[in-house]
């Protein structure tokens, strides 16, 4: 069932500045990841710091129901592995707008020797997934669009398994297709090529999935970005024990906090993050944020000015909605570009953003790929932001509390979808 936004709004009161600290919550990307492979695995394999959320609960009932066994710890959980296959063949699965866990289990599942219904949340069912259909049906997949061609629901019938050893697929609409078929590879038990048929966006995202994938036992060639290779037959091993590193996306919400209006330091993440999210920090120090790393966490401290630039957004999809509210606090303007893939998110959050931005004061020119943002001569006080059921919309608007007026964000339980905690967290710094 899609949320309704009749919950009520929550107000950040101005505030003059934030000081503090805070523990990350898990990596959403990694957790889910981890969680799947996991299953698919010889044994089981014991998960610490996972995230706790609306995107991993979906992907964990799923399992459940698909005869995983999993236990849950408090802040563990214990994933039994089934061998690269699950043990229920039968069931429709509800996956809400957790798009970390349709398209992987949509490849996963289609390599089976089972009938799946997946359905979600009236937005996943606008968002598109024929790009990793169509390279799934290239290996014998047989899927079947419900309602819509292209979009969920799906329908997964017993893979008709082909002598085929190279396959495409399109990068520039959604890394996650490419992560789900790099995940999925293995149970073909056969070699495979995936070559990339135009210019991959969000590399950082594929190389955690490369990273993770080595966790358990499976390694990729990358070719440049174009060409994926799995020379051999590889079954998934379980390295025992996963620990989830902060999620990097959230940590951009209190960093772009710091760099207004104080100073923070955030634990559960450094420097040798496996997250692309992470160099969000080398852009806030380019507009004038201070940023020390250490051997456990990072530390921000605020800007004497912040400056506006343009920045090429392609390498950082998710932390670059901070920047666009950090643009409020900029001197001149803030252009982001290479955000396309903002269009098949929660929402479209181009569309999202302008309208919202706009409402506090700015002055906003959007494309399909870019939205440029001028800054007020005074933030709008007690504006009520519209969160399209978009977690992100709502953490990232919390940052104009921050500009000594109020903001008031409406439906803010979207915010379970990644981080249940965030304002509690934000309010304490």
């Amino acid at each position: 069932m899609d949320r309704k936004q009749k919950v009520t709004p929550y107000i950040l009161k101005s505030r003059t500045g934030i000081n503090g600290s805070i523990t990350l919550p898990g990596s959403k990307s990694i957790t889910n990841r981890v969680i799947l492979l996991s299953s698919l695995s010889n044994k089981q394999t014991l998960i610490r710091n996972y995230l706790q959320s609306d995107d991993t609960h979906f992907m964990l009932e799923a399992l459940e129901k698909l005869g995983v066994v999993i236990e849950k710890k408090g802040s563990e959980i214990m994933v039994h592995g089934t061998n690269g296959s699950f043990p229920n063949k039968y069931c429709e699965l509800f996956l809400g707008n957790a798009g970390t866990a349709f398209r992987p289990l949509t490849a996963a599942l289609s390599m089976m020797e089972g009938h799946y219904k997946l359905t979600g949340v009236d937005r996943m069912h606008e968002r598109p997934i024929k790009d990793l259909v169509d390279a799934l049906k290239q290996l014998g997949a047989r899927i079947n669009y419900l309602k819509n061609d292209g979009f969920p629901p799906l329908e997964i019938l017993p893979i008709t398994k082909k002598s085929i050893n190279k396959i495409s697929i399109k990068g520039n609409v959604s890394s996650q297709f490419l992560t789900s078929i790099l995940m999925s590879a293995p149970l073909l038990n056969q070699p495979l090529s995936i070559n990339l048929d135009g210019e991959l966006i969000s590399k950082p995202y594929i190389n955690i999935t490369l990273k993770l994938l080595e966790k358990f036992g499976v390694t990729f060639n990358n070719k440049n970005w174009s060409e994926f290779d799995l020379k051999a037959i590889s079954p998934y091993r379980s390295p025992d024990e996963v620990w989830v590193e902060g999620d990097a996306s959230s940590a951009s919400y209190f960093f772009g906090a710091a760099a207004i209006a104080g100073k923070i330091e955030v634990h559960g993440i450094n420097k040798d993050s496996i997250q692309g999210d992470l160099s969000f920090l080398d852009v806030i120090s380019n507009m004038g944020a201070k940023v020390t790393y250490k051997d456990k966490s990072i530390v921000v401290e605020k800007a004497n000015a912040l400056r506006g630039l343009e920045v090429d957004c392609k390498m950082i999809p998710d932390a670059a909605m901070t920047l666009a509210t950090m643009a409020l606090f900029c001197i001149g303007t803030t252009k982001l570009i290479n955000i396309a893939s903002w269009k098949v998110k929660e929402t479209d959050r181009i569309e999202a953003m302008s309208n919202e931005l706009k409402k506090l004061g700015a002055v906003v020119h959007s494309t399909n790929n870019s939205i440029s943002i001028t800054p007020p001569p005074k933030i709008n006080n007690n504006i009520a932001i519209n969160t399209y059921d978009d977690h992100r919309m709502a953490m990232c608007f919390s940052l104009v509390s921050l500009s000594q007026q109020n903001i008031i964000i409406n439906n803010p339980e979207c915010v379970n979808k990644t981080y249940p905690n965030f304002f509690k967290d934000f309010e304490s710094v």
